[in-house]
């Protein structure tokens, strides 16, 4: 315990803090972590003799020893926990011991009651299960321990079984049903005592609709007191582009006789389903949401599910305030990327499904985020690095219990084959041209120099991006530029001399760019070997599909588009269209920002991700969309990148970031935290005139086409070996990886 210093009698005690000691220096910290006191030139033999009552003065407070800590628990930032975590509760544990000889505890208001436990044995008997807990393949829910009841049976119903709906187990896999046990303990409040939030952060394909599916209408029909529903209406919040999805998942999975989901869109208005009794699932998008949040405040919910839960990383935004402002403490996130970028958007979606589990924001800061990024710094003391790799074990720990994560190699022995290849397209020469006069342009110099402003740095990578895909790209904006008489002072200032006079950036150039030369020769290959595959193409960028649709109609193919500007209405009939066999497109041409999530495009086998992103979950997110289940053909990923350039730096710092999520979730994997420095800033305001540069820091020596060489070491010749860019891979459905130059 802590107080300023006071020579009365009676201290006023302040509030509890750690005292910590080392050699002649002490340091205070509050509860959460924060230095509040430092003093040195004590001697060595008082503070290693410190124990219980002692007191000590330090940075003009008074201290008194409460007790020692141990090493494990400092390391692991236990004592700063002021809200303590309690494993899961065991399922045999008794209620809380009474004195010897005294009577069992009896409340006045169940005294006398026919429903109290044992009062009325034949209504026991007949509050039987839903259906039969004993039938072969029965998945039965784990009855709540003695503890639970005590708390959260004050009616005194009989324990019933629950166990799920049998035309729901039929289609459930194995990690599915564990999937839906862990959900049921988190949202139930089994696991932790007082916390009923879940995070199922499984990977994409793994099936997180159909668990959420069937914990939804477990709830709804069922419960473990009495058999009666733990919840009478279930809340989905989603991306407006997945609101129908969702409906049709309900559906599909449990049919439209058993019930009854409610979509709000412009023709089902919120207002229907609060005055209506039929329907039990809301499914409504984020924005709608927050528009009608009084009306959905009305409504009581006993389960909230959020689908692409990342989007609520941020605890001020609205649309957490909103979600949070509802009195429903059954909360499930679903999300395939829990950690995206740092450890504070963690903390975020944390506190949403479990509020205070994790204490205040700045303590979670000086407890855990700050030792575990520390001790990720290249170059860091041995110290910090055994302190960060504690912290990040124990914040492990404490989230571990509410959150679940499996990667997609339990379905890949469900899937068929899968290979990737990354193609390092060469660039054209007017593409090297115009990179190598941006590079010496006047405003990248100034980034290179120490620029401060943030906007500056954007636009000169946005720059480069656009000039990979396609000069043509540059064209358009260096002539939107001219036309509005802003092109002087930017960085588009000096290009127009490079373009050929008769140069348009409204025909189609396939030879001005390596990565359109390359996806040309690809897709008439497909067209050629397979006349039946289909391929998805994917962009992030709208004018780019722009540009792909012209490749399309010069080249005659059949194709549909979906980006930001199709219509909500029309997503899902165009997805659907385009997966039945007797669709007649070849091509679908989809934006990675509108739509790329949580959309199967199982009727193509192909799928050509044109250009790159920053945050590697969303790649990722955009290449999963063919292999799913329901895949009947070999899948084909295919990554471009114009060798040499920007995009094989924000690839290989791709790589780089997927460790962050390793840190707290997928424990064991290493992670750095990695910033721009300014060499870093000079080495990606560069053009590397090589075939690959990825394949050079690499130092292997075969020709670059992804095939085995052999290798000799000490006089002796190896066996061959594939090329160390490539990771092979189960053929029978697991993904091997290749690169190659073109």
């Amino acid at each position: 315990m802590w107080c300023k210093a006071s020579k009365k009698k009676h201290k006023r005690w302040e509030g509890d803090a750690v005292l910590i000691t080392r050699g002649r220096t002490a340091t205070l910290k509050d509860m959460e972590g924060k230095d509040i006191g430092k003093g040195s030139g004590y001697k060595v033999s008082t503070l290693a003799s410190l124990s219980d009552g002692e007191t000590l003065m330090i940075g003009g407070k008074e201290v008194e020893v409460m007790g020692i800590i141990s090493a494990e628990d400092f390391a692991r930032g236990r004592c700063f926990q002021e809200v303590q975590v309690e494993g899961p509760v065991s399922k045999t544990a008794p209620p809380p011991s009474r004195g010897p000889g005294s009577k069992a505890f009896c409340s006045p208001l169940l005294s006398g009651r026919a429903d109290h436990p044992g009062s009325n044995p034949e209504k026991e008997q007949t509050c039987k299960p839903r259906h039969d807990p004993l039938a072969a393949g029965a998945l039965v829910m784990p009855r709540p321990s003695a503890n639970h009841q005590w708390s959260n049976n004050k009616a005194g119903l009989p324990v019933v079984d629950v166990v799920i709906d049998p035309y729901l187990t039929t289609q459930l896999r194995p990690h599915q049903r564990d999937g839906l046990l862990f959900l049921y303990e988190c949202v139930m409040g089994l696991r932790a005592v007082g916390r009923y939030g879940a995070i199922l952060a499984d990977e994409m394909g793994l099936g997180k609709t159909l668990q959420s599916v069937a914990l939804a209408w477990t709830l709804l029909k069922q419960g473990p007191y009495g058999g009666k529903p733990v919840a009478k209406r279930v809340l989905v919040v989603t991306p407006g582009s997945l609101v129908h999805n969702w409906g049709a998942e309900f559906n599909k999975w449990l049919g439209r006789e058993r019930i009854n989901v409610f979509t709000v869109d412009q023709d089902n208005r919120i207002e229907k389903f609060v005055l209506s009794p039929l329907h039990s699932v809301l499914v409504i998008s984020y924005e709608m949401l927050l528009r009608c949040l009084d009306q959905v405040q009305k409504v009581e919910f006993g389960l909230v599910i959020c689908d692409e839960g990342h989007r609520l990383k941020n605890s001020s935004i609205k649309t957490s305030s909103a979600i949070s402002s509802l009195s429903c403490s059954r909360r499930v996130i679903l999300t395939g990327t829990p950690v995206q970028n740092d450890l504070q958007e963690f903390y975020a979606i944390i506190e949403f499904v479990n509020p205070g589990i994790l204490g205040s924001s700045t303590g979670y800061r000086k407890v855990y985020e700050e030792p575990i990024l520390r001790s990720r710094q290249p170059g860091c003391a041995e110290e910090e690095r055994v302190l960060g790799d504690e912290r990040a074990a124990e914040l492990s720990r404490l989230t571990g219990m509410f959150i679940l994560r499996r990667t997609q190699e339990i379905i890949n022995c469900y899937l068929p084959p899968r290979l990737d290849w990354t193609l390092f397209c060469e660039p054209s020469p007017l593409q090297r041209d115009l990179y190598q006069q941006l590079l010496g342009h006047r405003v990248f110099r100034a980034c290179l120099q120490g620029s401060t402003q943030t906007h500056t740095h954007l636009a000169c990578i946005t720059a480069l991006k656009k000039l990979c895909n396609h000069p043509g790209l540059l064209h358009s904006t260096v002539k939107e530029k001219q036309a509005s008489g802003s092109v002087e002072n930017t960085l588009y200032d000096g290009l127009t001399e490079l373009f050929p006079e008769s140069y348009s950036s409204g025909g189609l150039n396939t030879a001005d760019s390596g990565k359109l030369l390359v996806l040309s020769d690809l897709l008439s290959a497909i067209r050629q070997l397979n006349p039946t595959d289909r391929v998805v193409v994917v962009s992030n960028y709208t004018k780019t599909l722009d540009m792909l649709q012209d490749l399309c109609v010069h080249m005659s193919y059949t194709f549909c588009r979906l980006d930001g500007h199709t219509p909500t209405g029309q997503r899902q009939r165009l997805v659907d269209g385009f997966n039945s066999p007797y669709s007649l497109n070849f091509l679908f041409l989809l934006s990675s920002k509108a739509g790329g999530v949580g959309l199967n495009l199982i009727g193509a086998s192909h799928l050509v991700l044109y250009d790159i992103d920053w945050n590697p979950a969303n790649d990722m997110q955009a290449m999963a969309r063919v292999w799913r289940d329901g895949q009947k053909k070999t899948v084909h990923i295919y990554r471009l990148l114009t060798a040499g350039t920007i995009e094989e730096r924000i690839f290989q710092r791709q790589v780089a970031k997927q460790g962050l999520s390793g840190t707290v979730v997928d424990l064991g994997k290493k992670a750095e935290h990695t910033s721009f420095s300014t060499s870093e800033l000079r080495d990606l305001f560069s053009l590397t005139d090589t075939l690959c540069l990825t394949h050079d820091l690499l130092n292997c020596s075969c020709s670059m086409d992804g095939s085995a060489h052999a290798v000799e070491e000490e006089d002796e010749q190896v066996s061959a070996r594939p090329c160390q860019l490539g990771r092979q891979g189960d053929r029978g459905g697991g993904a091997a990886e290749a690169s190659q130059h073109v």
